[in-house]
């Protein structure tokens, strides 16, 4: 591999941590593991179930191609492992643990490169948990302790200036312990650049109506993604199963109504005249057993309007959750207290600029 290249992954897998890069290695040895079975294939690469020989323990190898530059691994991409490195320091309960990163061989001339990430593996999935639960669904409690934890990933994030940008059930991991992790966080740069290697049907049924139209987006698409997901813990089938960005829209649009011309965002390329009005039929119609307290979270989740949603830490603060108290994620770092528009943190560009990339595909992927 080329120098270069090699010390600019193990700068960033240290966390960018040059100093520490002095001292010792950073990337773990892809030998070490031994691939056992492959759990998906979508957009980012595929997931294989893998055996930790060192440790003796079962793994999830995500496995992504990079599109290299000039000069080499594009820096975004660079910034992206350096997040996943910092972030995997705090050990939240609530995100995914990131366990290695491992690079393969590259040749000379070679225009890709292999990065082999290793999480903690986890049983399942929250789509195959919903699909496999029986009549009459899940109770009250469960979903809100689900609700619960998903919310303080959510707000870990955010606290951290993070947004995930593709929040959904395959995407949100739970183990037999009934602990829920979420997945695929702080990878948007790496999987746009491996999205250009591949070509894959994604879902759209949990994006905010900001990054359909294809505006500036930030932590509030999060939250929008949360709401959606309130309803298909309550209903076990997605509340917006849109096909394509308009059809989308327009399944929004019948739920909340078409916004009126003024509160249409000036910097959209899709224009208001597409979609004729719709007065919506609203969350309570459209779920009509709702309890009122889960009614009232869902509604200030789902608003068309970013500014008004919402943010994760007031939403863990609502009477439907509050009594699972506050996230336990470090009081140092403060919580989302405000959305996240002002400035990035420095270790990642995927928190803003992303309104054309790619989401994640559709099919299963368990572990990540």
């Amino acid at each position: 591999m080329n120098r270069q290249v090699e010390r600019s992954l193990a700068v960033a897998a240290s966390g960018g941590d040059t100093e520490s890069h002095r001292d010792q290695p950073h990337f773990g040895d892809v030998a070490q593991y031994r691939e056992l079975n492959a759990i998906g294939t979508g957009a980012y690469g595929t997931v294989y179930r893998a055996e930790d020989i060192k440790r003796n323990e079962i793994v999830a190898m995500k496995k992504v191609r990079i599109a290299l530059t000039e000069d080499g691994v594009p820096m975004s991409v660079l910034r992206e492992i350096s997040l996943l490195r910092h972030l995997g320091k705090y050990n939240h309960p609530n995100i995914v643990r990131l366990v290695d990163i491992c690079h393969g061989d590259r040749r000379p001339g070679d225009r890709e490169m292999v990065l082999y990430l290793v999480f903690e593996h986890m049983e399942q999935d929250l789509a195959v948990y919903l699909e496999r639960c029986p009549q009459p669904g899940l109770g009250e409690d469960k979903m809100k302790d689900l609700l619960w934890q998903l919310l303080c990933g959510v707000d870990f994030l955010h606290s951290h200036r993070i947004v995930h940008r593709d929040i959904k059930p395959q995407n949100v991991l739970l183990g037999r312990d009934g602990a829920l992790k979420l997945a695929d966080f702080g990878l948007a740069r790496i999987y746009d650049f491996n999205a250009l290697l591949t070509s894959t049907v994604v879902t759209l049924w949990y994006r905010a109506p900001e990054v359909l139209l294809g505006t500036t987006y930030a932590t509030p698409v999060d939250v929008w993604s949360v709401g959606c997901i309130l309803a298909e813990l309550i209903t076990r089938k997605p509340l917006f199963p849109g096909q394509y960005e308009v059809d989308q829209l327009g399944k929004i649009f019948e739920v909340l109504g078409t916004p009126v011309e003024a509160d249409w965002p000036e910097d959209s390329a899709v224009l208001r005249d597409n979609f004729s009005y719709c007065r919506g039929r609203g969350v309570t119609a459209t779920l009509p057993d709702l309890d009122m307290q889960a009614r009232d979270l869902m509604e200030r989740m789902l608003l068309f309007d970013p500014k008004q949603r919402i943010t994760a830490a007031e939403a863990l603060a609502h009477p439907y959750v509050s009594e699972f108290g506050i996230s336990p994620h470090d009081i140092s770092s403060g919580s989302s207290s405000s959305h996240s528009r002002s400035r990035v943190s420095d270790m990642s560009d995927s928190s803003l600029n992303c309104s054309h990339s790619s989401a994640a595909s559709h099919s299963l992927d368990k572990s990540l």
